[in-house]
């Protein structure tokens, strides 16, 4: 990545959480560091995370909790988990919730490095995605009303005269509404253009 890499820290162990903050800096990691679940929870709305790394046993609520909730409230931010003891079922369970990795305290250094790059990977995926996903809703606003209702008659596998009869237009016109759309959307194939309607929501015309 192109700038240091932010990344959330929450332990109620302090010398735990010390020890980690001090080793992630040292490797050039950005770092926010929270001794509770509940304080991490009511700055998370003002922080731009990279990766989480979460202790899996705090009081108020645990790991998988605050996994829970930050997936509930929004937030998808790779989750590495820390643990105190092997508990197979909690790591089956943080793993299908999306964690990136379950990791046992006391934690060997190069272990949690090499689950922070896996993590890392997958952020910069999910940016990027979101990304592309903003600017397909920014192309999808340019569309005139006439557009999108064109938009949502091609999507459903309609040919231009079929598309042309249901809306009360001339072939030609569905034609040039069809055009300015893909041009507009950057998708020249139909399949193209379901699959982003699908990302963006669009419904298919009845």
């Amino acid at each position: 990545m192109s700038q240091q890499p932010i990344i959330g820290l929450v332990d109620d162990d302090p010398d735990m959480l010390k020890a980690l903050r001090r080793l992630l800096m040292a490797r050039g990691f950005l770092v926010r560091s929270y001794s509770s679940s509940a304080t991490f929870l009511e700055e998370l709305k003002g922080l731009d995370l990279d990766a989480v790394v979460l202790d899996l046993s705090m009081p108020e609520f645990n790991g998988l909790e605050l996994q829970e909730r930050m997936k509930r409230d929004g937030y998808s931010y790779p989750v590495i988990f820390l643990t105190g003891r092997g508990d197979i079922p909690s790591s089956v369970r943080a793993i299908k919730a999306g964690a990136v990795n379950f990791l046992t305290k006391p934690v060997d250094d190069r272990d949690l490095l090499e689950a922070l790059d896996q993590a890392l990977e997958v952020s910069g995926r999910l940016r990027a995605e979101a990304n592309a996903t903003a600017e397909e809703r920014v192309r999808l606003a340019k569309l005139t009303p006439r557009e999108f209702e064109v938009l949502r008659h091609v999507i459903t596998g309609r040919l231009n005269k079929q598309i042309a009869a249901d809306l009360g237009a001339s072939e030609q016109t569905i034609k040039i509404h069809r055009m300015r759309l893909t041009e507009k959307l950057g998708c020249p194939s139909v399949a193209e253009l379901v699959r982003l309607a699908q990302r963006q929501g669009v419904d298919a015309a009845d």
